[in-house]
């Protein structure tokens, strides 16, 4: 399995950007997938998943303003980022997990700079 992240960039402060994560190989589409950020200095933070039940876990500094969103005949999954702040800049790795939840493999990160 490879997962292939993309979407990052630079945007100002209350901007938008849609992070998207494709995954190649055998990938079960019920199985949790998400995605994960690591700021300069700090331990990579769960960002938003689905779980295995089909829920959807966001961590609270995002709710309201990111969404995730996924697409089975593709496998892909998708990262809506609206009203972004400076604290959200990081990289962000997208995952998928096995079947007890654990995530398994990761793709490479993509950066998101938050700044004026």
């Amino acid at each position: 399995v490879q997962l292939q992240a993309s979407g990052g960039g630079l945007v100002q402060p209350g901007g938008s950007l849609r992070l998207s994560c494709a995954a190649y190989g055998r990938v079960i589409s019920t199985y949790g997938r998400g995605w994960y950020r690591q700021a300069p200095g700090k331990q990579r933070e769960l960002v938003a998943r689905f779980t295995r039940l089909g829920d959807i876990d966001y961590a609270d500094s995002v709710k309201g303003r990111f969404t995730l969103s996924r697409d089975n005949a593709k496998n892909m999954v998708y990262l809506q980022m609206n009203s972004l702040k400076p604290e959200d800049t990081a990289v962000y790795y997208c995952n998928k997990e096995d079947p007890f939840g654990l995530p398994d493999y990761w793709g490479q990160g993509t950066l998101v700079t938050v700044s004026s």
